[in-house]
């Protein structure tokens, strides 16, 4: 086999893969059959496009984690920790992620365990009201991976549920890619901006959230790629959206929806000085001393423009406000800055 030809080699290697890999033996017969005949394209002298498209299908398959999990973390106090760490307040959903790690670890190793399914929760709310960020910390809080899918101007269902083999362009929908980019069968799933697929297509994809989030089908779903049913029962889907408008009742009915609060005034200028100051302080390369902000300036620099729901705009203007000194510092106009009522207005953005 050494003297092969380098398509030969290719084969044997899916061989040797399909052997260690834990496809479903239904699944696993059929590849095999498959094998078979990218043997007999290379002994035809075959390797057109269709040996190709065959080659990269039982790639997919064997590498799917069919049976792989990661080992979540059940430390109440570990996940409160990441929470607080990345997110002030919004109580109500840190409560949430708690509830279901306890329900999680005293389930653990018992018969019930293997018939838990994950919940689905909507985190509705406002532009930079931290709903993607918080589905980051889940997934850190519980040790999972984390897949990251966007809705926003989806306008085909087959982008999720993919397209048959037999099409000359096929591939995967993004649920197996996220499944295949992860490597575990029960991540963390973002559906970003569910609320802002497109309309000509918003029936279809709607249609194939219910079965995403529904756990009664989830556990069965079938990618047109693939060909196979995959348990998606495991996955933890958090899906984000402004608003429930653009939402089909069928999918809401069958999501956890958790409303993310617009954040004041107050809670701003909290989050500014213990959350995004030190990290933009941090990527600026400036020092903790180098920059410093009296009490009463906060206000300016927490409202420029008047109300503001979320934290996109502080956070920019924060990082403008570091950018800054550090320009300052590097031209060696000022080693440190405090930022009083009388300079503020100079490092402020201007509209």
């Amino acid at each position: 086999m050494t003297n092969a030809p380098a398509q030969f080699e290719d084969i044997r290697l899916l061989e040797e893969k399909l052997k260690s890999a834990a496809v479903p033996l239904e699944l696993k017969t059929k590849v095999q059959a498959q094998l078979e005949r990218l043997v007999r394209f290379a002994s035809t002298q075959n390797y057109g496009q269709e040996y190709d498209q065959l080659a990269r299908y039982i790639d997919w398959i064997i590498n799917l984690p069919w049976d792989k999990k990661s080992e979540d973390t059940l430390d109440l106090a570990h996940a409160k920790t990441i929470l607080d760490s990345n997110h002030f307040g919004l109580d109500n959903i840190k409560e949430r992620v708690l509830e279901y790690i306890s329900i999680a670890s005293l389930r653990k190793n018992t018969k019930q365990q293997k018939g838990q399914k994950a919940p689905s929760i909507l985190l509705l709310g406002l532009v930079g009201t931290g709903k993607t960020t918080m589905a980051y910390s889940i997934a850190d809080a519980l040790s999972r991976q984390f897949g990251r899918i966007p809705m926003g101007g989806m306008g085909d269902a087959l982008q999720l549920r993919g397209r048959s083999k037999s099409y000359p362009d096929a591939e995967p929908g993004q649920i197996v890619k996220v499944l295949r980019r992860v490597g575990t069968k029960n991540p963390v799933i973002l559906l970003d901006e569910i609320d802002r697929v497109t309309e000509d297509a918003k029936s279809d994809i709607m249609g194939v959230l219910v079965e995403l989030l529904d756990p009664e089908q989830n556990s069965n779903f079938l990618d047109h790629y693939v060909d196979y049913p995959f348990d998606l029962s495991e996955v933890l889907f958090i899906a984000t959206a402004n608003n429930t408008g653009n939402i089909a009742t069928a999918v809401l009915d069958r999501m956890e929806v958790i409303e993310m609060p617009s954040y004041t005034d107050d809670q701003k200028i909290i989050i500014g000085k213990n959350y995004l100051l030190p990290r933009a302080l941090s990527s600026s390369g400036l020092a903790k001393d180098d920059l410093n902000f009296e009490e009463s300036v906060w206000q300016q620099v927490v409202r420029p423009l008047g109300f503001d729901a979320g934290m996109r705009t502080l956070d920019r203007t924060i990082n403008g406000i570091c950018r800054k000194v550090a320009k300052l510092k590097l031209e060696g106009k000022a080693a440190k800055i405090t930022l009083t009522p009388q300079n503020v207005k100079e490092f402020l953005p201007k509209w």
